[in-house]
């Protein structure tokens, strides 16, 4: 067409140069704005898609760094509560520790402390209640339970062994004579062995007595006027008002005992308890009704148990004796179980007082639960004939003619109230465990309660790592509620508290291992993701100054084509100056 501009070959190509130039310089500015060098699959397809796996993977990776990152928070959250749980332990082995150091010194010997200051009293006679010619009847048995002879050192020795009172003695002089009870040695004689009793008084004036060769020792309070109020008032006047009781032995009304027995234990222990049955040898089980059992020589420790009157009677402290039945409701024998259960269920005495009976050694026991208990008054109803031969104090079988209450007063060791506080202590170390455990967990993992916890490493699961969790609640330690009334259950106790650290602590220690494997995955992760995005960089982020560079060179290469293209030109405009 007339109309189309015709180009010589010259200016076409200069102008396609220059195009080619300016193409060019698009890119290179691009790439110094985005600064990258390829930024689409257009622009190198397999750079582009290889840099956008690398990225995925990284992307992938930075999400599981925070799944790692909450595992670490559970762990620490474990290891805060190891650490407690630790001291909480320790604490229960150390209640313990102190338990049986109390328990050995409770057993080791019978004591009893009054609570009247007679310090600086020059003559007993003056106290309210004493008067010349009273006494003070001692026995003792042995540590096997066998009642020793005792009297006046040199004297003649007798199952008993009196204490007088008379006008003008001093406390000194009355704690003098006491002491100077001896044992008997070998067969019948003189009491020449060694000591009976240790008698003095405390810091506080008050009377203590205490046994010398480990067994029990009963006193009994028996005056001129021999009438029950005249016995009590004795015991009054030199500070047992509180363990002293009517026991009832006496049999004539207004003329009974009044007494105490001190055992040298921290519960009252049965004989150990025998079926009479085929095999009399064989230890009682609890379905063994009363009427059946034996001891160990197969006597029977029951009889004329046959009447719905009889009952056992039991009281803490002096207070409302409460009865148990020994028969049910048929008039016939209830069983070892019956008679436990009576007790612990009983509204008054479970409060102070558990029975337990050891399948293993036969033995019925009945300790206290509560520290205030001092002593514990057992026996047999008024209306009963019955005999109920448990062999608990010193009276064993309290025989009773149907005509009064037959009793007698134990009082336990000292250190009874002391097992029985700690026992509450250290089951509420136990609960705390619970408590501890239950608030240990994270986001709904709790590792000391069993949970266990996985960690993932990689973005397809295949790398991963299972923290094992464990039920450190106390039952699941093994932690059991406190029984200290017997050496065996406290070493039991010693026993469970120090395996329960251990596990604890080897616990803490797999934590400490799961811990440092997870912070290092964490640190390679982190190290990994920089490398993926380092080398999705390496394909796909433009060199800055390598891009500068070459913009400058197309600008430089543009500005000589243009002049080309001017050059190229000239012979065209030449063309006008010939008009």
């Amino acid at each position: 067409m007339t109309s189309d501009v015709v180009l010589t070959a010259a200016l076409r190509s200069n102008l396609l140069s220059l195009q080619g130039t300016q193409s060019s310089i698009d890119v290179a500015q691009f790439r110094l704005s985005t600064g990258r060098k390829v930024n689409s699959a257009l622009d190198n397809p397999q750079s582009f898609f290889a840099a956008q796996a690398l990225n995925n993977r990284a992307s992938d990776l930075t999400r599981l760094l925070d799944s790692i990152g909450q595992s670490i928070q559970v762990i620490k959250a474990a290891d805060n509560g190891v650490t407690a749980l630790t001291k909480l332990v320790e604490q229960a082995d150390s209640v313990a520790q102190s338990a049986r150091d109390a328990l050995a010194g409770g057993q080791a010997e019978a004591k009893v402390v009054g609570d009247r200051d007679l310090s600086g009293v020059d003559d007993v006679d003056s106290l309210a209640g004493i008067a010349n010619g009273d006494t003070l009847i001692f026995s003792i048995t042995d540590e096997d339970g066998a009642t020793v002879n005792i009297g006046a050192y040199g004297g003649a020795a007798a199952a008993t062994a009196s204490v007088t009172l008379n006008t003008n003695d001093s406390i000194d002089e009355i704690i003098a004579e006491i002491n100077t009870l001896a044992l008997q040695v070998g067969g019948a004689g003189n009491a020449v062995g060694e000591q009976a009793f240790e008698a003095s008084l405390d810091e506080g004036g008050n009377l203590q007595i205490r046994t010398l060769n480990g067994g029990d020792f009963r006193l009994t309070f028996n005056t001129v006027l021999a009438t029950d109020g005249a016995d009590l008032a004795l015991a009054s006047a030199l500070g047992f008002s509180e363990i002293a009781r009517v026991t009832g032995q006496g049999g004539a009304a207004n003329n009974n005992t009044v007494e105490f027995t001190a055992v040298a234990d921290v519960a009252l222990q049965s004989f150990a308890l025998y079926d009479s049955g085929p095999a009399p040898d064989e230890i009682a089980q609890r379905s063994d009704i009363l009427s059946s059992l034996v001891d160990e020589n197969g006597v029977a420790l029951f009889a004329n148990l046959n009447g719905a009157a009889d009952d056992y009677v039991i009281g803490i402290n002096g207070g409302t004796r409460q009865s148990i039945d020994l028969t049910n409701a048929a008039n016939t024998a209830v069983t070892i179980q019956d008679f436990i259960d009576d007790i612990n269920s009983n509204s008054v005495l479970k409060e102070s007082i558990v029975a337990e009976f050891d399948d293993e050694t036969g033995v019925l026991s009945i300790r206290a639960i509560s520290s205030d208990v001092v002593s514990i008054e057992v026996g047999q109803a008024t209306a009963s004939t019955a005999t109920a031969n448990f062999g608990f104090g010193r009276n064993g079988a309290i025989a009773n003619a149907g005509t009064n209450e037959a009793i007698e007063s134990i009082r336990l060791s000292a250190a009874a109230g002391e097992l029985a506080q700690f026992e509450d202590d250290f089951n509420n170390i136990l609960s705390q465990i619970d408590l501890l455990v239950n608030d240990t967990g994270y986001r709904g993992t709790n590792l000391l309660n069993g949970d266990n916890m996985t960690t993932y490493f990689n973005e397809d699961r295949s790398s991963s790592l299972v923290t094992e969790g464990q039920t450190f609640t106390a039952a699941g330690l093994g932690l059991e509620a406190a029984n200290f009334s017997r050496s065996s259950s406290v070493d039991g106790a010693l026993d469970q508290t120090r395996e329960a650290l251990e596990a604890v602590r080897n616990f803490g220690s797999s934590l400490a291992n799961d811990l440092s494997v997870i912070q290092t995955r964490q640190t390679f992760t982190t190290e990994l993701i920089n490398t993926l995005k380092a080398g999705s960089d390496a394909l796909t982020v433009a060199d800055q100054n390598e891009e500068g560079a070459k913009l400058l060179a197309l600008q430089t290469r543009q500005q000589l084509g243009v002049t080309a293209l001017s050059l190229a030109s000239q012979s065209q405009q030449s063309i006008l100056r010939l008009f």
